[in-house]
C-alpha cells in the first residue's frame, strides 16, 4: 500500500496550487489539522514556491534564483507533499484526479478542497509568438532571460555582419504593466554593465524596446507618475511604443501596428522577444464542477467560500488568490473584484486558512475579506523606482528602497528573506553578478564529447 492510500481514510484539505496562497494555507493549518487527524495535502508540479516580483532581479543579476523560491519540503513538513496536477475535480463526490510528474493518474477523495493554482501567462494566438518568445512568470524563465541577454551581448561582440549584430543586440518587451516595465528596467541595467565590460560593444547599439497596447502604461500608478516613467526609460535609450501591438513574430521578425487604425507601425529583426502582457487564472479551474466567471475565474464569496449556483456557500469548497473573483469592497478591479496581485493573494491565504479552520473543526468564527490596497512599488535598476504608498507619491532613489523594504517583508520565511537580503548587500559593495552560465539545457555536453570513442 502507497503513502498516498494509506492517507485516504484521513480527512484531507486538498490544496490545489503550492504558490502564494498554497503555502499559506498549508503552513497555517498543518499542524493544526494533523492535530484532529487529518492532513493537508498540497499538490504542485513543483517543489517549490516562487516569490514572482522578484524575477524581474533575478534575470537582472541582482538576486540569485534560488533564493526567491521557498522550498515545500522545508516549510511544510506537516503536509502530504505531491509533485503533479490536479487534472480534475468532481465536487460533487469530492474527488480529484491527480497526475504525479512521475506514474499513472489517480484519484483521491477529500473533505475540503482550497482552489489555489494561481495564474498562468496571458497569450493572444499572433503567428511566431509561441516559437520566438519568452515569460517571465517562472524561475526557469527568469534564469533563461540573464542567460540569453548575457550571451547575445558577447556574441554580438565577435560578429562582423551589421544585420546580425543588430538583430541580437535588440531586445523586445511586450506589456506595460509592472512585471514589463521592471523587467525591461532591470535587463537595461544589466546590459549596460554588460556592455561597459565589453571593449567590442557600444552602448549605443544595444537597443531596447517597450510595446503597449495602450494609451498608458502602470495603470496601478497614477497618469503623472506613468508619465514619468516613460519619460525616464526614454532617458536611459528605451523605445517606448505606447498604442502599438505586436502583429506577427514569425523567424524574429516582429512586426508591429498601431492600434489606433492598424497600420503598420515599425518591423525589425530581434532575438530576444519578452511576453509581459498579462496574466489569466490558470486554465485548470475550467475542469471543475465550480461556478466560473467572465474572467475564467471562481465564483468567490467574500468568506473565501465557494458559491454554488445560488450564491450560496458550497461545503468544503474554498478559493483565494487569482483563481478567484473575491469581491473587494474597497474598490478593485472594473468589476468590482480584487486585483489580482500578492497583496491580495497572502492575505486571503492567511484568512482562509482561518475560516477553514472554523467552519471545519468550529474554532474561531467566519470572517469576510476586506484588504484596501496600500499602494504599489516598482523597481528600475539600481537606485531607480517608482511607488505609491498610502497616497504618497515616489520616485528614484525612495520609491526603489521602497520597493525593496516592501518585498524584503513579503517574501516567505525568515530564511529566505536573509538571503535575498544578502544578495542586495553583496550587489551594492560588488555590483550585480550578470555572469552567463553555458550549457544549462544540454549539461552533459562536455560529458559526452571525452566519453566519444576516438577515431
Amino acid at each position: 500500500m502507497s503513502i498516498i492510500e494509506s492517507s485516504q481514510k484521513r480527512p484531507r484539505i486538498l490544496v490545489v496550487g503550492g504558490g502564494y496562497v498554497g503555502l499559506y494555507v498549508a503552513m497555517n493549518l498543518q499542524k493544526k489539522v494533523k492535530s484532529h487527524g487529518g492532513i493537508v495535502t498540497v499538490v504542485d508540479p513543483n517543489p517549490y514556491m516562487t516569490y514572482q516580483p522578484f524575477l524581474p532581479e533575478v534575470a537582472g543579476g541582482q538576486i540569485e534564483p534560488r533564493h526567491v523560491v521557498v522550498s515545500h519540503r522545508q516549510h511544510l513538513k506537516h503536509s502530504e507533499l505531491i509533485n503533479g496536477r490536479v487534472l480534475s475535480i468532481d465536487h460533487a463526490s469530492k474527488k480529484a484526479v491527480i497526475a504525479p510528474v512521475n506514474g499513472e493518474e489517480y484519484e483521491i477523495e477529500y473533505t475540503d478542497v482550497v482552489m489555489s493554482a494561481g495564474a498562468v501567462t496571458r497569450t493572444f494566438p499572433i503567428t511566431g509568438l509561441a516559437e520566438q518568445g519568452i515569460g517571465l512568470k517562472t524561475i526557469e524563465e527568469a534564469i533563461a532571460l540573464r542567460n540569453k541577454v548575457a550571451e547575445r551581448i558577447e556574441s554580438a561582440s565577435n560578429m562582423t555582419d551589421p544585420a546580425e549584430r543588430k538583430r541580437a543586440l535588440t531586445f523586445v518587451v511586450v506589456g506595460g504593466g509592472f512585471a514589463g516595465i521592471e523587467t525591461i528596467a532591470e535587463l537595461e541595467d544589466m546590459a549596460r554593465h554588460l556592455v561597459s565590460l565589453n571593449d567590442r560593444v557600444q552602448q549605443s547599439e544595444v537597443r531596447f524596446v517597450l510595446v503597449e497596447a495602450m494609451g498608458r502604461i502602470m495603470p496601478e500608478v497614477t497618469a503623472e507618475q506613468a508619465e514619468w516613467v516613460v519619460e525616464h526609460l526614454r532617458s536611459r535609450g528605451v523605445e517606448v511604443l505606447l498604442n502599438t501591438s505586436l502583429a506577427d513574430a514569425t523567424d524574429g521578425y516582429l512586426q508591429l501596428i498601431n492600434m489606433a487604425d492598424k497600420s503598420p507601425a515599425d518591423a525589425f529583426y530581434s532575438d530576444t522577444l519578452i511576453w509581459c502582457a498579462g496574466v489569466m487564472a490558470n486554465p485548470m479551474v475550467r475542469s471543475t464542477d465550480f461556478p466560473i466567471e467572465q474572467r475564467g475565474r471562481i465564483e468567490t464569496r467574500t468568506d473565501l467560500r465557494i458559491k454554488d449556483a445560488n450564491g450560496d456557500a458550497l461545503d468544503g469548497a474554498w478559493a483565494a488568490g487569482d483563481v478567484s473573483a473575491v469581491k473587494d469592497v474597497t474598490g478593485g478591479l472594473p468589476d468590482g473584484t480584487c486585483v489580482p496581485n500578492a497583496q491580495h493573494a497572502v492575505r486571503q491565504a492567511k484568512l482562509l486558512a482561518k475560516n477553514l479552520y472554523a467552519a471545519r473543526y468550529g474554532v474561531g468564527r467566519i470572517k469576510e475579506y476586506k484588504h484596501k490596497n496600500l499602494g504599489a512599488v516598482a523597481g528600475f535598476g539600481k537606485n531607480k523606482g517608482v511607488a505609491k504608498v498610502v497616497g504618497i507619491k515616489l520616485k528614484g532613489w525612495p520609491a526603489w528602497m521602497a520597493h525593496r523594504g516592501y518585498h524584503g517583508m513579503a517574501m516567505p520565511t525568515f530564511e529566505r528573506k536573509f538571503r535575498v537580503l544578502g544578495d542586495w548587500m553583496v550587489a551594492w559593495f560588488f555590483t550585480r553578478d550578470a555572469l552567463q552560465l553555458n550549457n544549462l539545457d544540454a549539461p552533459r555536453t562536455a560529458f559526452e564529447e571525452t566519453a566519444k570513442p576516438k577515431k
